[in-house]
């Protein structure tokens, strides 16, 4: 696995057209635009007139058409619903010559687009999560053996726009990323919402217990980002014996969350397995 995230790489000139114009397409376009990739050489595709009017504000070219803003492009991200990545794959197949392709289709495996596509191979697969929307995603990528490294430095490029990108080797590893980041900002507003809870209880008002929870929530992952200590230095640095803190981790430990949580995690890549395969 390698992590890639070249914010100060130079912007390429290749025109990229992204198929649907919705949350996440719109992230990756913010954060493209942001690094300094001109608007003229992003195409989208969007349906629906309302968010292409949106999009047409920012500049970048607005077709209502797939066919159409892919047919000059270089690069193809294909960010659609997968209940309907298969009508898209059938219109693009006949004209998508050398393109590369990139899918964000949840579950869509690299043979399944690569045969919606007619046998096209140069593909890379992609897991973002919806931090995306606020440039602080976390994607992993997974390219077919055909895709080189210019392929991957363009892909790199791309979803960097959003957050983070790690690379994997083996297709089968995405259902693991699926299950820890792709469905993993869940799991931490999950905590959240227990914690506020749990802050009310105790009688703080709720927008107290909110601005606490969310605050520590964010200061917590600026501290694992920034020391280089891994998640147990820092929660043992804060963690006293006969502590307020060592008091909860116990009763935690007495509940074995911390095996419930690999167990959830568990069934999450359990479940991407089952909808990869139906």
């Amino acid at each position: 696995m390698s992590v890639q995230h070249p914010k100060n790489s130079p912007k390429s000139s290749k025109i990229v057209a992204f198929i649907g114009g919705g949350n996440m397409a719109q992230a990756l376009i913010g954060g493209l635009l942001a690094e300094g990739t001109p608007a003229t050489t992003i195409n989208v595709a969007e349906p629906v007139a309302e968010l292409r009017e949106l999009l047409a504000v920012r500049g970048v070219n607005v077709f209502a058409s797939a066919l159409d803003a892919a047919i000059d492009a270089d690069v193809i991200v294909l960010a659609v619903k997968p209940q309907i990545i298969q009508m898209v794959l059938h219109e693009l197949a006949p004209h998508i010559a050398k393109k590369l392709v990139i899918s964000i289709a949840a579950g869509v495996t690299v043979a399944t687009l690569s045969k919606g596509l007619g046998g096209h191979s140069r593909i890379v697969r992609a897991m973002p999560n919806t931090p995306a929307l606020v440039q602080t995603g976390a994607t992993g990528l997974f390219a077919s053996a055909i895709v080189d490294q210019d392929d991957r430095d363009n892909a790199t490029n791309i979803l960097s726009a959003a957050g983070l990108v790690l690379w994997v080797d083996d297709e089968s590893l995405m259902h693991a990323v699926t299950a820890v980041s792709g469905s993993g900002p869940a799991y931490f507003f999950y905590l959240m919402e227990a914690m506020i809870k749990a802050g009310v209880a105790q009688g703080l008002d709720e927008k107290t217990a909110k601005a606490l929870t969310l605050q520590t929530a964010l200061g917590a992952a600026q501290m694992a980002i920034i020391s280089g200590d891994n998640p147990t230095k820092l929660r043992t640095n804060v963690t006293s014996p006969n502590g307020t803190t060592a008091a909860a981790i116990e009763h935690l430990d007495a509940q074995q969350v911390s095996q419930h949580i690999v167990d959830a995690l568990a069934a999450a890549g359990q479940r991407s397995v089952a909808l990869s395969a139906s």
